[in-house]
């Protein structure tokens, strides 16, 4: 197993965990719980394979994830008791997930010999698409087009990824720093209540 297979498990579980404590914490069913889990684990990459042509699409020509998935979701749901703060759990692994599914994408764009620009852009997609859809599903603003900064932290790893791959500098160096990025930014800007300007259009009365 390579690193980078390491990396993708790793970001499965992460985002399955966070889609499976999302939808607890919205008292949804079983059957809704692990339909949340599986589209925020898969969403994104299931949304890139698409646009870059790779079709079927990765978790069809390997259903292993599927399975982790489903048993990540079970073990969410038996351990639900034991997470006493499920904001702050679902925070995490939802950070967890976003930078280390940014790097997948970005680098599956290179691989695919893409111009950077769309290299970073698939990188965002791969990481933030999958809360998207679960936000969707769970009839809530995504928090993508809300003032908490999370695709801006994506975009700002997919460029970290670019300059490092660039520069030469060793696979694992590039894998690390740029998730330590986006999980730093994410932790800066909530602890710290750093957003986007709102823009609203003044009704006359």
């Amino acid at each position: 197993m390579t690193f980078f297979d390491a990396l993708d498990i790793l970001g499965t579980v992460a985002f399955a965990i966070s889609g499976a404590l999302s939808a607890m914490n919205r008292k949804l069913d079983l059957f809704g719980i692990f339909i949340i889990a599986f589209v925020t684990a898969i969403g994104g990459g299931t949304i890139r394979d698409i646009l870059i042509g790779n079709t079927p699409v990765s978790w069809m020509q390997n259903t292993t994830n599927l399975y982790l998935i489903g048993g990540v979701t079970t073990m969410s749901i038996i351990l639900r008791n034991k997470l006493d703060y499920l904001k702050k759990s679902l925070f995490l692994f939802d950070t967890i997930g976003l930078g280390i599914f940014t790097i997948i994408g970005v680098e599956i764009g290179i691989k695919a010999g893409l111009e950077p620009i769309i290299c970073v852009a698939l990188g965002t997609m791969t990481g933030c698409f999958g809360g998207v859809v679960r936000d969707i599903l769970c009839n809530e603003i995504p928090v993508i087009f809300r003032k908490e900064i999370y695709a801006t932290a994506s975009i700002a790893g997919g460029i970290c990824f670019i300059s490092l791959y660039n520069a030469n500098i060793d696979q694992n160096i590039i894998y690390v720093s740029t998730a330590l990025l986006i999980i730093i930014i994410r932790l800066i800007v909530v602890k710290y209540r750093i957003s986007l300007p709102l823009f609203t259009i003044k009704t006359k009365k």
